[in-house]
């Protein structure tokens, strides 16, 4: 039976099916050979809740952060209880994806478009102070760690990319 299927997938990764099932093979003989699964390859809107629920466990929320709004862009407070973890996962995350990256990049990458009434509405970066205090909780359990070689900013520690594919492995 295996050898039937690998000679299957041989078949369909030939260049006249290349565009056609190249992704299906792909996806086939990953599920089959057992290959590890890691946080780029899994759903990422899943992957971030359930790494939400993992991270309650390891950090805490601030007081003041059911008071806050999480940029200028924002005309109100997060309506959900858990958007403190939700953010912690998704910058965890952001952070695997994207290597060694800094505040303001991350701040550029939550922001949005703030109204002004009857004039166009113009991007703005999100806050700052949100993101700092993720990033120094996450650094305290040992998720990621900052780094001023070759480039500055924080990366992913190895119990940081462990965490993630374990997540990323329940997610499949």
């Amino acid at each position: 039976m295996n050898q039937y299927i690998i000679n299957l997938l041989f078949a369909i990764s030939q260049p006249s099916y290349k565009y056609r099932n190249l992704y299906w093979a792909d996806y086939i003989w990953t599920s089959l050979s057992g290959f590890m699964v890691s946080a780029r390859d899994a759903n990422p809107e899943l992957l971030v809740k359930k790494t939400a629920v993992e991270l309650q466990k390891k950090i805490h929320m601030p007081e003041w952060a059911k008071f806050v709004k999480t940029g200028v862009s924002r005309e109100r407070p997060p309506e959900q209880d858990d958007w403190w973890f939700l953010r912690a996962a998704s910058l965890h995350r952001r952070i695997y994806m994207d290597g060694p990256v800094g505040v303001s990049k991350l701040r550029t990458y939550y922001g949005g478009l703030q109204r002004q009434g009857h004039q166009p509405a113009h991007f703005k970066k999100a806050g700052g102070k949100i993101i700092r205090t993720i990033l120094q909780d996450l650094e305290r359990v040992g998720l990621i760690e900052k780094i001023n070689k070759p480039k500055k900013g924080r990366i992913v520690t190895r119990e940081g990319q462990k965490f993630l594919d374990k997540v990323a492995k329940e997610c499949k």
